[in-house]
């Protein structure tokens, strides 16, 4: 078998870092992990070929080649996605669909020959073994949430790293949490399965003999949901080989704001060489914390427990969320006043949008609520439902949000607020600097520092942070870099006419 192993092409969004990417000569953040564990499960004696059609384009040839094409997808990739099987189809080659777009909304693609849907731990196989025989299926599903201890390390042959910008790993799936809005909890469970000590070392070591320096983002739903398992086995177990191999990479996930309540589980972290954690806040308003039944957060001082992780050496990256039903006109102007007192430099704040299968996507069902599906990119300025709040004060209360708190003058205030938080880990491994960091740097002076607009505060920043804090000096350049792609998408989204869908009488709908 020839198999073609395709990841769409996201659109331009916060989390894309696109305009980032230029500046440090990446082609896109991370590989597709999902793609290329699915590639180690098929037979050793298929052929295998991946495109990222995020780093490179798809060939007709490279469909032609193809005996069957692989596509995993989100609900964000869905034009990308549309595109690709249109394309498919054309030319003749069947596809075989799976991942979060098509679990989620897989009566929505007729086109497609085969849907491996959910875990494909339990779905591949079954799929495979039918395929054998002569005699696949269209659909195959199933609720079974399986231990991932034989999860294979993921073909990394099938990729140039030097394209990303970071890799990535998966630990655990599920979130013990029950918020309102998520679909993870649909995905993968409220139970946390996890890898043991054995299997991660192994994936640490593969991409170290590949050459792998640098970033690693360990894409756990909530990383600390099974805090026992991490203090006794894993951590210990990451800290004593990261220093054997002179601390080669440096490690961020996500977690949930609990994490502030476990010093023991901070310390090791940081030990084992985190550096970063992005942390769901969504909004300080309790009332919409209740909710949304955000349990985590509610009846705490978010701002301390912030700066609390921020003073055991770890970055807060944070999400938040406009638009609840419980949320007061006020919510704006409390949405950035936390942000910049708490310094979470990189804030994503989102419109709510209910996600296909919630409780929220339910709920609003049942009030006659929802007008459309969601776009999967909640900056996009799109809502798929009615809200309580006007529609245009929440629009452009939200376009405030954006313009206020990706401002240069806002921004840069911002990281030194973080500065002043932020106390990291002083370990003895040797800082690698690379061809990419000074081009990096040098791009940064040009597009900051020369030609944008409020370039006297990146300036500032950059000379208060060598006369005061010179270890800082690599991450203020790498914050810097964030905000510009940050203003880039903001100037897109905030651009944009509002128009309420509804008294638009949108043909989407």
């Amino acid at each position: 078998m020839n198999i073609l192993l395709i990841y769409p092409r996201y659109p331009n969004t916060f989390w894309s870092f696109r305009h980032a990417l230029k500046l440090i000569s990446k082609k896109a953040s991370f590989p597709p992990l999902g793609l290329l564990t699915v590639a180690a499960m098929l037979p050793d004696g298929w052929n295998k070929k991946l495109v990222d059609m995020n780093v490179t384009a798809l060939t007709d040839k490279d469909i032609k080649w193809a005996d069957y094409v692989f596509i995993s997808a989100m609900v964000v990739q869905r034009e990308s996605t549309n595109g690709v099987i249109a394309r498919c189809k054309k030319l003749g080659v069947k596809v075989v669909a799976g991942g979060p777009l098509f679990s989620i909304d897989h009566d929505r693609f007729d086109n497609v020959d085969h849907m491996v849907l959910n875990e494909a731990e339990v779905t591949l196989p079954i799929f495979l073994e039918d395929l054998g025989r002569g005699c696949p299926q269209r659909v195959y599903t199933s609720e079974e949430r399986p231990g991932i201890e034989d999860t294979p390390v993921p073909l990394w042959s099938l990729i140039n790293m030097k394209n990303y910008s970071s890799m990535n790993i998966q630990y655990s799936r599920g979130c013990p949490f029950d918020c309102e809005f998520c679909d993870i909890i649909i995905l993968n469970g409220h139970k946390p399965r996890t890898k043991n000590k054995v299997q991660m070392l192994a994936e640490l070591d593969n991409l170290y003999h590949r050459g792998w320096r640098g970033g690693v983002f360990i894409v756990d739903d909530n990383f600390i949901g099974n805090k026992k398992k991490l203090k006794a086995e894993i951590l210990p177990a990451i800290v004593e080989w990261m220093k054997k191999k002179d601390y080669p990479f440096a490690f961020s996930t996500e977690v949930s704001i609990n994490l502030a309540n476990d010093e023991k589980l901070m310390k090791l972290m940081v030990t084992a060489g985190f550096d970063a954690v992005f942390i769901g806040i969504e909004t300080p308003n309790e009332e919409s914390l209740t909710e949304c039944n955000k349990l985590p957060n509610k009846g705490r001082d978010l701002k301390e427990m912030v700066k609390k992780i921020q003073n055991h050496g770890l970055q807060v990256q944070g999400g938040f969320i406009v638009g609840f039903d419980s949320d007061p006109l006020s919510i704006f102007k409390s949405q950035i006043s936390f942000i910049q007192n708490s310094g979470i430099v990189t804030a994503m704040v989102g419109l709510l949008n209910a996600p296909r299968g919630t409780r929220l996507y339910k709920r609003l069902m049942s009030e006659n609520r929802i007008i459309k599906g969601s776009s999967g990119d909640n900056t996009d300025c799109s809502l798929n439902f009615i809200p309580k709040m006007h529609y245009e004060t929440l629009i452009k209360g939200y376009h405030h949000i954006l313009d206020t708190i990706y401002s240069p003058k806002h921004y840069y205030e911002r990281v030194r607020t973080f500065l002043g938080e932020y106390r990291p880990y002083k370990r003895k491994g040797r800082a690698r600097v690379k061809l990419f960091h000074i081009k990096a740097f040098l791009s940064s002076v040009w597009f900051l520092g020369i030609k944008e607009k409020g370039r006297k505060y990146y300036w500032k920043l950059l000379a208060s942070t060598l006369f005061r804090n010179p270890r800082s000096f690599p991450l203020v350049v790498a914050l810097s870099i964030y905000g510009y792609h940050f203003r880039k998408v903001v100037e897109k989204y905030t651009s944009t006419p509002i128009v309420d869908p509804v008294l638009a009488n949108d043909e989407s709908l």
